[in-house]
């Protein structure tokens, strides 16, 4: 009787110690996935991380804009301001109009045009100035700045509407020169204003002049080739 009642309790305590052993197998196979679940999750967020600083660090390039007061405007490509409390010149970045007030040059055509439509830009909302990163100043004196009216590119303004054409690309003051340059090419590719007239723009400026009214009241032709020494520098 004693050895069935002994091989009884054998038999129940080595299901037991099976069960036991069962359940700690199970145990440690969930903790190893639950950890290997964890190291993926792990994984998966590192591998994110560079995505998304990736995509936050192509932010927009931030103007850094100074405001001024506008004074008066001079011509198609200049201006003063009222700068850090003094009157100041400003000479527009990368663009050239045709002159009409230059001294010893004549008036040349569409420069009125440039004229009238610059002082129009700069009279109509918040003036501002942005420098790129060379010189802020040329050999006159004047400011080199880009010039915006309400947040608005006035150089790209001119430059598409055919009044003004890309000049004096000095670096590194070359912020802006690729869209610059792709305004200018779509007035010069409708052939507007300065590009209406073949050969009228030069690498060195404009060639030709506007012919004032005669003491008669004769009208002498509107335009006529301009010498070296009336040509723009």
């Amino acid at each position: 009787m004693k050895k069935v009642l002994v091989s009884i309790i054998a038999f129940v305590l080595s299901i037991t110690l099976a069960a036991c052993e069962s359940n700690h197998a199970e145990k440690s196979h969930s903790d190893s996935n639950d950890t290997e679940q964890v190291s993926q999750d792990t994984q998966s967020n590192e591998n994110k991380q560079p995505e998304q600083k990736a995509g936050t660090s192509h932010s927009k390039n931030h103007k850094k804009l100074v405001n001024v007061t506008l004074d008066r405007a001079v011509d198609g490509d200049t201006i003063k301001v009222i700068y850090n409390g003094k009157e100041d010149t400003v000479r527009y970045l990368l663009v050239d109009t045709p002159e009409t007030k230059k001294p010893h040059s004549c008036v040349q055509p569409y420069g009125e045009d440039a004229s009238k439509r610059n002082k129009e830009l700069v009279n109509s909302g918040k003036l501002q100035l942005e420098f790129d990163k060379g010189d802020r100043r040329d050999k006159y004196g004047r400011l080199l700045a880009y010039v915006y009216v309400d947040g608005k590119s006035v150089q790209e303004t001119l430059l598409k509407e055919g009044l003004a054409r890309v000049a004096y690309v000095y670096e590194p003051n070359t912020k802006y020169i690729d869209q610059f340059t792709k305004d200018e090419q779509e007035a010069k590719s409708e052939k507007l204003s300065i590009w209406s007239r073949n050969g009228y723009v030069t690498n060195r400026g404009f060639n030709g002049c506007v012919k004032q009214t005669n003491t008669k009241g004769k009208k002498a032709a509107t335009y006529q080739n301009a010498s070296p020494k009336e040509r723009i520098e």
